[in-house]
């Protein structure tokens, strides 16, 4: 049986950002690429085994029921879009898969608001069948069950509110439902949802979720990067009209971000999302902000999500709570704390084209130098445009 059994076992912020591409942006088409940052070895037949998955997906139809739940948890979306995601179809055509010895190359190309939906389902892919093909041997349910336990357990003693954001880098579909289950059915008021919309569909939760850098890195590479934070955040507000009110900040660093983040796009958003460079600086990074701006730093909320466990939280929370809204999205902890190393692997947005322009390379400048993604040359010219020190990045 296929690995992925649902249209919607995928990660929220794709239903919300193809939303906004379908509404704004129907003529762009778009290119994403495999980015395998942990240089990991494939074994023989890996390829072929994912090409099987992927082909398999074209059967996948967003059920009655998948409907019906989008329209009493997600109001935001209009009956159109409903409508029209009852209609797609993922088209295998699309997806490009490739192996030279142990080295695997996945790209996907065609219209945006088809595309947007590929880059999690493929990365759960390569991560379930890395594991099964190298007879990796994790952990049983029980043992991810009592650490889950143990986990919710210090976040209702921190008294913090925590999303599971583990569909990415997921050991496998059964260990994030394992995780799910638990996280749901476990006393406190500690969870609050999932990122995965098929897992909130499946437990009767909240999906959780905005956007993510592609959003930024597309209005970057079309209108200019010194105003893609503000554009991007301009068009997300014409799309949900206060609604789903997180900034991420940092496509072009945060401290670039918070120079375009002027006070009306500071009172406009409920607040911001951290997704690299060190917590407590940014933490210290974003109070200040809003006091700069006059505004209570109590009355927003800060959404860490960086590579979280259980002792990050723990420092982090005792650094800010008390001094602004704080929430956490934990990951690959909760979703691959199997005893396996977990994966570190990603698929970016990498040009973008459309009707009056020819392809254009997308750019992704983290607050951390290794996350940096885009072409020397398109990294560069974002630097310079943007008065950024030059500093090398490790993805071409």
């Amino acid at each position: 049986m296929s690995i992925i059994k649902s249209i919607i076992d995928n990660d929220f912020y794709k239903f919300t950002m193809q939303f906004g591409v379908t509404k704004l942006y129907p003529d762009v088409t778009a290119r994403y690429k495999f980015i395998n940052r942990g240089e990991h070895k494939f074994p023989e037949g890996f390829a072929e085994a994912l090409q099987n998955e992927v082909d398999a997906m074209i059967n996948l139809a967003l059920t009655k029921s998948e409907k019906d739940f989008f329209t009493t948890k997600c109001p935001y979306l209009s009956p159109a879009y409903l409508d029209f995601l009852q209609g797609y179809r993922y088209d295998p055509s699309e997806v490009k898969i490739v192996q030279n010895g142990t080295d695997v190359e996945v790209s996907v190309e065609g219209y945006w608001y088809r595309t947007i939906l590929w880059e999690v389902p493929i990365l759960c892919l390569i991560s379930e069948l890395y594991y099964k093909l190298t007879n990796a041997q994790r952990i049983s349910n029980d043992e991810i069950t009592a650490r889950t336990s143990d986990k919710v357990d210090l976040y209702n003693r921190l008294d913090v509110t925590v999303a599971e954001f583990g569909t990415r880098r997921r050991h496998s579909y059964e260990v994030q439902d394992v995780v799910v289950k638990e996280l749901t059915n476990h006393k406190g008021k500690s969870f609050v949802g999932t990122s995965n919309v098929h897992f909130a569909h499946k437990y009767g939760i909240k999906p959780i979720g905005t956007h993510a850098h592609e959003w930024f890195m597309f209005h970057g590479a079309r209108y200019g990067f010194k105003v893609a934070n503000s554009i991007s955040l301009d068009r997300w507000v014409k799309v949900y009209y206060g609604d789903l009110g997180i900034a991420l900040t940092d496509t072009y660093t945060s401290d670039v971000f918070f120079g375009q983040f002027d006070k009306k796009l500071s009172k406009l958003f409920d607040g911001v999302r951290h997704d690299s460079g060190d917590p407590l600086e940014f933490g210290e990074k974003v109070i200040a902000h809003y006091e700069k701006m006059g505004i209570n730093p109590l009355f927003k909320t800060i959404i860490f999500s960086d590579g979280l466990n259980s002792e990050k939280v723990e420092i982090i929370t005792k650094a800010f709570k008390g001094r602004i809204g704080l929430s956490f999205g934990i990951g690959t902890d909760l979703t691959n704390d199997t005893d396996l190393k977990p994966m570190n692997i990603v698929m970016k947005l990498t040009e973008i084209s459309s009707i009056d322009i020819p392809w254009t390379g997308v750019v992704k400048l983290s607050d951390e130098k290794n996350k940096h993604t885009g072409t020397h040359r398109m990294i560069a010219l974002a630097k310079e445009m943007l008065g950024l020190e030059e500093i090398p990045s490790q993805d071409e």
